[in-house]
């Protein structure tokens, strides 16, 4: 296998070997991942019920988006958007490519996991901006902002839906834990 790890378990003079498992995820970026899936259920769950819940969870959102946006340039290799973001092409190309189980298998961000993470961060920026809009008195009681946040909370939604359809698609197409690995922050070897 060229110097490479083999993705299976060996058998060498009757020892199993298995790839040793790398660190990936950071603790940073595994706590703010978390942190932003426990804030965006509270604030969607308090939405229109409870405002003061509503607005710390939502301010919160804001606080760790911004965090993770800055991590995505400063912050170690795997946590940077310039190691893991692709253009078009690439991501179209992944995509085909595990739709016939077929996509190769990133250590990191795949492709379409790192286009997941642009969406989510663009789509969490349009909803906490449209909120914070919403607190004015400029845009206060504005139809069109507050139809724009509901728009973008939908939508976030399903974003999150197919998110996770993805992290279970690919667990299952390369045989790892992929939730497992943003608990622990490691993945096994290439």
């Amino acid at each position: 296998m060229s110097g490479e790890l083999s993705a299976v378990t060996t058998i060498e003079a009757g020892r199993i070997s298995r790839p040793v498992p790398v660190k990936v995820w950071d603790v940073f970026v595994r706590v703010s991942h978390w942190l932003l899936v426990i804030l965006f259920a509270s604030a969607w769950y308090s939405g229109g019920i409870w405002d003061a819940p509503h607005l710390a969870a939502g301010y919160g959102v804001v606080a760790v988006a911004v965090a993770r946006v800055v991590w995505g340039f400063i912050g170690p290799e795997n946590a940077r958007f310039s190691s893991f973001v692709h253009g078009p092409r690439v991501t179209v190309r992944y995509i085909a490519g595990m739709l016939h189980m077929r996509a190769p298998r990133y250590v990191g961000h795949n492709p379409a996991g790192a286009a997941m993470v642009i969406a989510l961060l663009v789509t969490i920026a349009v909803i906490c901006a449209s909120g914070v809009m919403m607190t004015t008195d400029a845009f206060w009681g504005v139809k069109w902002v507050d139809n724009l946040h509901a728009a973008s909370s939908t939508f976030a939604l399903i974003l999150v839906g197919l998110h996770i359809g993805g992290v279970i698609f690919a667990s299952i197409e390369h045989g790892e834990n992929l939730v497992r690995s943003m608990i622990t922050g490691l993945k096994r070897g290439p």
